[in-house]
């Protein structure tokens, strides 16, 4: 397993045009490799995210099985004349070995946290349509009610941080909320594409396009590993929907230690 960091050229039109739309996102980290892993499910896939990391940095990060060559995008959104490398590449398969129950990571997950609803006036075995979390007290609800079957749990808060009396408890932030409405080529144009995404579009036509709505959720938070074997594979395979959009991918980082000075 590998992870890589490429920052992205938002003073090219190229590169502000690539950011514009998951789906041209989603065709270049594709095009990063030979033969893209499968997606059914049978091992790690290929996940990415964007992190805006204010006005002059924003970076591109991809988890996958195999070493991504960026070349395409740093011709393309990157600064090819530059002396620096436009990418870098981490071995991530030691770093994954190597956890364990009861380590403790901050961490970053963008997600696309949804829920199935029924209208009140659907008739009794109508599918079951699915919707967006608006609220950040729901998207966290999401999070947490997958924490324990995905292998670990969001740390608590002592009770003296804990500015309000409900809604406070865990180490857990909704950084940023992002409602996405983008275009879905046809299947004439995703024929074109060596590999294109497989998500069933809002609004189809007759060719297969259609407009793609979802809402991208970044958390931020602190997390203790309950079962590492469960936990590589989230790490790994993704958590909740819309992964071929930039959602699911999440990262580790140190955090200091209580005490620490």
């Amino acid at each position: 397993m590998y992870l890589t960091r490429f920052r992205v050229n938002t003073g090219r039109s190229e590169g502000r045009r690539l950011l514009g739309s998951p789906h041209r996102v989603h065709g270049a980290v594709n095009a990063s490799f030979p033969t893209p892993p499968s997606r059914d499910g049978s091992g790690p896939r290929v996940l990415w995210r964007v992190d805006r990391n204010g006005i002059s940095e924003t970076l591109l990060y991809i988890v996958s099985p195999s070493r991504p060559d960026l070349t395409h995008l740093v011709e393309q959104a990157g600064w090819p004349a530059s002396d620096e490398p436009g990418w870098k590449t981490f071995a991530y398969a030691d770093f994954l070995s190597a956890l364990c129950p009861g380590d403790t990571w901050g961490f970053r997950l963008t997600a696309n946290p949804v829920h199935n609803i029924r209208h009140q006036y659907s008739e009794e075995g109508e599918p079951t349509k699915r919707a967006a979390h608006r609220t950040p007290r729901h998207q966290m609800r999401w999070l947490l009610e997958r924490q324990e079957k995905s292998g670990f749990e969001i740390v608590q808060k002592p009770e003296d941080r804990r500015l309000l009396p409900v809604g406070d408890e865990y180490e857990l932030v909704v950084r940023d909320q992002t409602p996405l409405q983008f275009q879905r080529p046809s299947t004439q144009k995703q024929a074109q594409t060596a590999h294109p995404p497989a998500q069933t579009p809002r609004r189809a036509g007759r060719n297969g396009g259609g407009d793609v709505q979802i809402t991208k959720v970044t958390f931020d938070g602190r997390l203790r590993v309950t079962d590492p074997d469960v936990f590589r594979r989230t790490l790994t395979h993704g958590l909740g929907k819309a992964k071929a959009y930039g959602c699911g991918l999440m990262t580790l980082a140190p955090v200091r230690r209580e005490g620490a000075t």
